[in-house]
């Protein structure tokens, strides 16, 4: 009985899962619109600096175009963002990545 209203992607565009956070990227190149998931197992690193407890510093390749795309983020040992940042894409939301694939078929 919640309402679910649209997730503000510019202010967080990680979406928490169980072991995992997961985030939907726009290849700027080609218009490719990929899910990717981050581990909270594994691909987090221990910052001892700055406002964020934990970063990460992925590098993603397109599948269509092979398009490099960067992102770095940092965030708090509860797994809200502090900062973020993308090169070579953007984020879209949950919504946007359903449409894309929708599109594909």
């Amino acid at each position: 009985m919640f309402w679910k209203g649209k997730k503000d992607i510019l202010k967080n565009p990680f979406y928490n899962e169980k072991d995992s956070l997961v985030v939907y990227i726009k290849c700027d190149r080609c218009g490719n619109v990929m899910k990717k998931r981050i581990l909270k197992s594994r691909d987090f690193v221990v910052s001892y600096d700055g406002n964020a407890a934990l970063v990460i510093d992925k590098l993603y390749v397109c599948d269509k175009c092979y398009n490099q795309i960067k992102v770095d983020a940092g965030f708090k040992r509860s797994y809200k963002p502090v900062y973020f940042e993308i090169n070579g894409g953007s984020f879209v939301s949950e919504e946007e990545y359903d449409e894309g694939k929708e599109d594909e078929k």
